[in-house]
């Protein structure tokens, strides 16, 4: 079975949505998902997020999420909201599709810097980050508010 990647549409948001939640899962914080598919659909209908999807002949498998924004240092920024890929598909190859991806639409919008997180104890995650050129930054700490 060949894996091909390609740009989600609207009737993929289901399968992205339930990709985020076995990140979760695998992120242990299962409970931190609220998001709900109208939130999904509103934002890709509003052009908030756009994403890639990895596909078989048994559905989606993976996905990479991201949005636009900007970086007050570099200037126009394709951020990586969520990157997942089944575990039955995690060493094929299917991570790499969709990282170029991500990859080649940050050029294509002519972005001048990618960002995204990692969570410190995935070390195959930060290692795969690495192969691909990443700078991994650990002195900038993560902050939010969420209402």
């Amino acid at each position: 079975m060949a894996i091909k990647t390609r740009r989600a549409t609207m009737n993929d948001l289901q399968a992205i949505l339930n990709l985020v939640n076995e990140l979760a899962v695998y992120e242990q914080m299962p409970e931190s998902v609220t998001a709900k598919i109208d939130d999904y659909e509103k934002a890709f209908s509003e052009n908030l997020i756009s994403a890639h999807v990895a596909e078989d002949d048994n559905g989606i498998v993976g996905m990479a999420l991201y949005y636009d924004t900007f970086s007050t240092w570099k200037g126009k920024m394709l951020y990586l909201e969520d990157f997942y890929v089944q575990e039955d598909y995690r060493s094929r190859g299917v991570g790499q599709l969709l990282f170029n991806e991500y990859i080649a639409e940050a050029k294509r919008r002519n972005c001048n810097i990618v960002k995204w997180e990692v969570i410190d104890w995935n070390l195959k995650a930060v290692k795969f980050y690495e192969k691909n050129g990443a700078t991994i930054e650990k002195c900038w700490w993560d902050c939010k508010i969420i209402f």
